[in-house]
């Protein structure tokens, strides 16, 4: 599953916090910034997993105030881990 984020995401330790659930949860992928001030999240792992971890995006971090999140299914990452990406 692929997504991004809006909102105020940026500046609020939104990838890091996006990572430490993700790797609880036991999800590979990655999250990045992007350049107009949202944050793009790529998903994989179980589905009930995946269900959990967006719930939490539609939340974020404590500071974040998030407005919408579009996914997208996309095929599985190629990834073992979970990584913040640039």
């Amino acid at each position: 599953m692929q997504g991004l984020v809006k909102g105020r995401v940026q500046g609020v330790f939104f990838r890091l916090e996006t990572q430490q659930q993700a790797i609880r949860l036991g999800l590979t992928g990655w999250v990045r910034n992007t350049v107009d001030g949202h944050v793009e999240v790529c998903i994989s792992g179980e589905d009930s997993r995946v269900t959990r971890m967006l719930e939490w995006l539609q939340q974020g971090p404590r500071l974040a105030h998030v407005e919408t999140v579009e996914l997208n299914l996309v095929s599985r990452t190629e990834v073992d881990d979970f990584q913040i990406l640039g």
